[in-house]
């Protein structure tokens, strides 16, 4: 496929547009949304993992000055039903999945801690609050079911009572014949290996403002939604309304990593009905204690795997058999563990391939991906075993990884089992010797193991270097869409369905367009997230910004291009191929007395008098979509250079890089900093963060006093570099990249980290690594090898 061609703003490292409001205060965020007459909700939750309810009281909570309304699930009447699944079960042979989806408020039973089970609306959020006291719930505690394991015990209470156990999925893939590989084999591993919980700690929590204007007959929603379309539709839908009469806007948001794609949360269900009941607007904005246990997780998972490899370090094939943590309830389908399933195999040929999955119930938050979305588990998991065969062969590494790279004569690869997309695994294109060998130049991976790390061990230092790859499914369907107009004052319009947090979708769309209308990237003005402005579309998830908008938005700019050719051709009576489009302007080549501007050929196209010709539109306007049939596989190498204190077991960073394959990079200081947040929680979630439980279902960690996020001073900086093999299956030839930062950062420390400390029998086969869990397995090891 042959690279699009590169002009003035495609590829090119323009700072950002929306920058200037964001830096200024000026971006409207949720929160900043202030209407007359606005009251305020609060929302009573369980504080229970599970329970079956009794009466609810509420009458001392009504009665408090300024309190509006009280509301239960038996308040709701037919209103009240179980959400939507939002994905079905994958077309795999002999799945079984059970779906339970959440429900706007509880009612008989709570099945986590935060579950909500009335709301309190009043006149300041202030009085809502201390109106949750009045509130008297009658609850009847049940057993918790926490342990995946002890979950699937026949005696383990059950969250669902209609079904017969906790099983909330069973799913097989294999492709070739594990058994056969096995008895060949030269060298057969078995591990353990854990994957714990984590939270997405978005910067800006959860929130909503609905206003119902009975007199237009419409209902306004600004929402906190990485999916505003998608949430218009579901809400109309519940409401009875038409979806003209719903109007959605997701304003700028704080960082969504996931957890804001969720469809639909409690919340997004009961206020917009009680505005319509209320007739006022009301504001919702989740706390930080709410945050944890009311806003969906992921990571949780329980590996049982084994591989085998010829004597040569080749992989013959993987047997997994593993537990995936869901949550208290389904409604993503099984996207994450799908996801584990299939990211497993990286961007190596595995030859023979069993997985197994059984998705389990369990009394805590909801289960939703989460930036890596299940990637990462499998990741560790395969990059763990290479590191442990390596070791077990006398190999490095990096040599290991080189033996069982996918060749570049290899692509289309078709890897056979299922995807999230309900597709077989296909990566579309990658060369990944390049990754590697330019990942182990910029990290000076032959200096360090041959001097540095020799040198600093000998002055009784404790430095290790890690390299590790990885590849990522991106730019997935079903479609997004874009419109494109020029203005009779010559500034262009974008206007397209996907949402933004943080991705500089204002800018790298906006190049897009500049490039294709030759006019000036600070002239197009980007609307995002608003359902009045564009009517169709998914939302921001899984890394396909910019593959699936970026690609609607290119087509519908050369549509516009083509209007524009066209018109001036018959204006100046010139060919087409005789003009170009430069500083806002169309012109004659070599003529620059003939040209026009954009501003004023849009209103010649859009006349006052005269008729529209047959088979042409007015205006200088076009949509167009865009679905990719499949999603483009990138790819990348990460590698860290750190030491260890012995004593402590504090990690200190001291080099990480990162090369990625995303194919044609639209902005690479956007792409950089997308990189470079990824890493922030990659390191977070290997070395800082975990969700823990008790027995009882109560979260331990649930403000940052406990639960740690990395700062600035922990995050180290981020050397990058990319190389290209485009995805032919866009025309761009774009592969995503928002989740590479954050996907293979746990196999990374864990590598590293075993290089630095040298300790024998030391195999780190869990995430996280905190100070105090290393240094207990550190102290295992020497103990397991009669050391001190």
């Amino acid at each position: 496929m042959t690279p699009p061609a590169h002009k003035g703003y495609l590829g090119a490292p323009v700072t950002r547009n929306e920058d200037p409001r964001l830096l200024t205060g000026q971006a409207l965020f949720t929160d900043d949304v202030e209407l007359p007459g606005m009251l305020h909700a609060a929302f009573v939750r369980s504080p229970y993992a599970h329970a079956r309810l009794g009466p609810i009281d509420v009458s001392a909570a009504r009665a408090r000055p300024g309190v509006v309304a009280v509301y239960t699930a038996a308040d709701l009447g037919d209103y009240w039903k179980p959400g939507p699944l939002l994905v079905r079960a994958p077309p795999v042979a002999d799945a079984v999945f059970h779906a339970r989806t959440q429900v706007p408020l509880a009612r008989d039973k709570v099945r986590f801690v935060g579950e909500p089970i009335a709301v309190v609306i009043a006149e300041s959020r202030y009085l809502a609050e201390d109106a949750l006291a009045d509130v008297q719930v009658d609850y009847e505690p049940l057993g918790a079911v926490v342990d995946l394991e002890a979950a699937l015990r026949p005696d383990a209470p059950r969250l669902h009572e209609d079904l017969p156990s906790n099983l909330c999925a069973h799913v097989v893939q294999r492709k070739g014949d594990y058994a056969a590989a096995r008895a060949q084999a030269a060298v057969v591993l078995k591990r353990r290996i854990l994957y714990d919980h984590g939270a997405a700690a978005a910067m800006e929590n959860r929130g909503l403002v609905v206003q119902w204007d009975a007199r237009a007959d419409r209902l306004t929603i600004w929402d906190t939604t990485q999916a505003p379309i998608p949430i218009r539709n579901g809400l109309a839908d519940m409401l009875g309304l038409s979806e003209n009469q719903v109007r959605v806007i997701a304003p700028f948001i704080g960082g969504g990593f996931g957890p804001k794609i969720m469809m639909f949360y409690q919340e997004e269900v009961v206020l917009p009905w009680a505005a319509m009941r209320l007739n006022r607007p009301i504001k919702w904005i989740e706390d930080r204690a709410e945050n944890f246990v009311a806003t969906t997780q992921e990571r949780n998972q329980v590996h049982e795997v084994e591989a085998c490899f010829d004597a040569d370090g080749r992989v013959l094939g993987v047997h997994d058999v593993f537990l995936h943590d869901a949550g208290a309830y389904d409604p993503y389908g099984l996207t994450v563990a799908i996801n584990s399933q299939c990211t497993l195999l990286g961007p190596y040929h595995i030859p023979n391939y069993y997985s197994e999955f059984t998705g389990v119930f369990t009394s805590k938050p909801i289960v939703t991906p989460y930036r890596g979305a299940g990637r990462q588990h499998g990741v560790f998991v395969i990059e763990r075993l290479l590191d442990l065969a390596a070791r077990e062969l006398g190999l490095s590494g990096v040599e290991i990884r080189r033996r069982n790279f996918i060749p570049p004569d290899a692509f289309p690869y078709n890897n056979e089992i299922i995807y999230q997309d309900f597709a077989p695994v296909v990566y579309d294109s990658g060369n990944y010797q390049p990754l590697l060998a330019k990942a182990l130049e910029l990290i000076g991976y032959e200096q360090f193991v041959a001097e540095t790390q020799p040198r600093l061990r000998a002055a009784g230092r404790h430095v290790g270097i890690g390299v590790v790859a990885y590849v990522e499914g991106t730019g997935i369907g079903p479609y997004e869409g874009a419109r494109v107009k020029v203005q009779a004052s010559g500034k262009v319009s974008l206007v397209t369905g996907i949402g933004t947090q943080g991705q500089g979708h204002f800018t790298s769309l906006a190049q897009l367009v500049a490039d294709q209308l030759g006019v000036d990237v600070r002239n197009v003005e980007v609307v995002t997230g608003d359902t009045d402005q564009f009517q169709w579309g998914a939302g921001t998830f899984a890394s396909r910004g910019a593959v699936v908008a970026g690609n609607a938005v290119n087509e519908a700019a050369k549509d516009v291009r083509a209007k524009i050719l066209k018109l001036a051709a018959e204006h100046f009576e010139a060919d087409e191929g005789d003009l170009e489009l430069a500083q806002g302007e169309v012109r004659v080549k070599g003529v620059p007395t003939r040209s026009l501007k954009l501003g004023e050929l849009a209103t010649m196209a859009n006349p006052l008098r005269g008729a529209v010709k047959p088979g042409t539109t007015p205006g200088l306007e076009a949509t167009n979509y865009f679905g990719p049939k499949s999603g483009a596989t990138a790819a990348g190498v990460h590698a860290m250079i750190c030491e260890v204190d012995p004593e402590t077991c504090a990690v200190t960073v001291q080099h990480y890089v990162v090369v990625h394959d995303c194919g044609t990079v639209l902005n690479p200081l956007i792409l950089e900093g997308q990189v470079m947040g990824g890493v922030a929680q990659g390191i977070g979630n290997a070395f800082y963060e975990q969700l823990i439980f008790d027995e009882n279902g109560q979260l331990l960690t649930g403000t940052f006093m406990d639960y740690l996020l990395p700062t600035a001073l922990d995050v180290p900086p981020v050397t990058t570099g990319h190389t290209v093999t485009l995805s032919p299956l866009n025309p761009l030839g774009i592969k995503g990249a928002g989740e590479a930062g954050a996907i293979p950062v746990g196999a990374l420390f864990a590598q590293a980290i075993e290089d630095a400390l040298q300790v024998p029998g030391l195999e780190l086969l869990e995430i996280p690594l905190g100070p105090s869990r290393l240094w207990t397995l550190a102290e295992e090891a020497r103990a397991g090898q009669g050391g001190g």
